[in-house]
């Protein structure tokens, strides 16, 4: 079986890792990218100058940003696409955005089934390449231009969990109980704070098998002294009588105002539907994409490795599908760098984003 790049992304950064790797990232990782310094900025402009003739690839440079821990995605592709305009030896606009384009294309290539890097970088095109004032101004002036719109695209996506986290916090009251599942880096900024705030409130983490993603929240919320409780996933319904609300990430948010999540997203909303209890989704606007799911079968397959501890029968057939699809009635509201936004709303954003 073939396991998605989308699935090995998702391994690296959310496995359960041990303390001394948690350590040694964090030293391999400081000073942060995200926070560059003008001076590294500088060294890495210049360096991406002298050997962009030879040497350059967009991938490579994705990598290198993708290898932190606390950048998403998307985030990394956005960074990566700047780059490619500040190194670029094109001497029109015209070549400038069909090396662009060429570029995005490459990196959703990487992993086409990634919707948050799809719509990474169709954003940042459509952001950065959006302004009739270009067609008139020298080349220089444009690309200069270009520059600054991308850095500026760059700063706002890397902005956009802190926003989330603030605009959250008023849904989070003294006692509640939260239901999340599998490990969110927006989630978690928006509990870290909430905790921060000195609110008092408990977690119930769904174990998130089979990567058990749901341990790697529980552990990093331990470490704020908020109080957590591992719930196995068929538990669900079981617990879901003690919860106040529901709050999950989101891979993507579609055009219906449904989201694309980990597996087992779509049952929890179901369950919580059921017993009156709102579902909220925190997720960044860089994962608005341009898709319109009908059902489970429209989604473009991202398998993920299943071990059961045991042999199984090779006639046995095994679902191996990393996510599944919530539609937009069983979801509350959604939070967002745009705004606390309701599912209905959600396509008139994605019109604004993408005209």
């Amino acid at each position: 079986m073939e396991i998605s790049a989308y699935y090995e992304t998702r391994k690296a950064h959310f496995g359960v890792v041990s303390t001394d790797w948690l350590a040694q990232a964090q030293s391999a990782t400081n000073p942060d990218p995200v926070n560059n310094t003008p001076q590294s900025q500088s060294q890495d402009n210049n360096n991406n100058n002298n050997n962009n003739k030879s040497s350059f690839c967009v991938i490579d440079e994705f990598n290198r940003w993708r290898n932190h821990p606390d950048l998403a995605e998307a985030v990394a592709a956005i960074r990566a696409l700047a780059t490619v305009i500040r190194s670029s030896n094109a001497t029109t606009m015209m070549e400038l955005e069909i090396e662009l384009k060429k570029a995005s294309d490459s990196l959703k290539s990487w992993d086409t089934t990634s919707i948050s890097l799809t719509a990474g970088c169709d954003l940042f095109l459509r952001y950065v390449t959006r302004t009739s004032a270009l067609e008139y101004e020298d080349f220089n002036s444009a690309k200069s231009r270009l520059i600054e719109r991308a850095e500026k695209f760059g700063e706002i996506s890397c902005k956009a969990r802190k926003i989330i986290a603030m605009l959250s916090q008023d849904f989070i009251f003294d006692g509640c109980t939260i239901l999340v599942h599998g490990f969110s880096r927006v989630v978690l900024e928006v509990l870290k704070l909430a905790a921060q705030n000195k609110k008092l409130f408990r977690v119930f983490c769904t174990e998130g098998r089979p990567d058990r993603t749901g341990l790697r929240l529980s552990n990093e919320l331990a470490k704020l002294d908020v109080p957590v409780k591992i719930v196995i996933d068929s538990a669900v319904a079981y617990s879901m009588d003690e919860v106040d609300m529901v709050l999950v990430g989101a891979d993507g948010v579609v055009e219906s105002g449904g989201i694309i999540n980990m597996m087992g997203s779509y049952q929890i909303a179901l369950v919580a539907k059921s017993m009156n209890k709102p579902v909220y989704v925190a997720a960044e606007s860089y994962k608005f994409a341009r898709l319109y799911p009908l059902d489970q079968k429209d989604l473009a397959p991202a398998l993920r490795p299943v071990d059961f501890g045991v042999p199984i029968p090779s006639k046995v057939e095994v679902e191996c599908s990393a996510r599944d699809y919530t539609p937009p009635q069983y979801l509350t509201l959604l939070f967002t760098d745009l705004g606390v936004l309701t599912p209905s709303v959600v396509s008139d954003e994605l019109i604004q984003l993408y005209l």
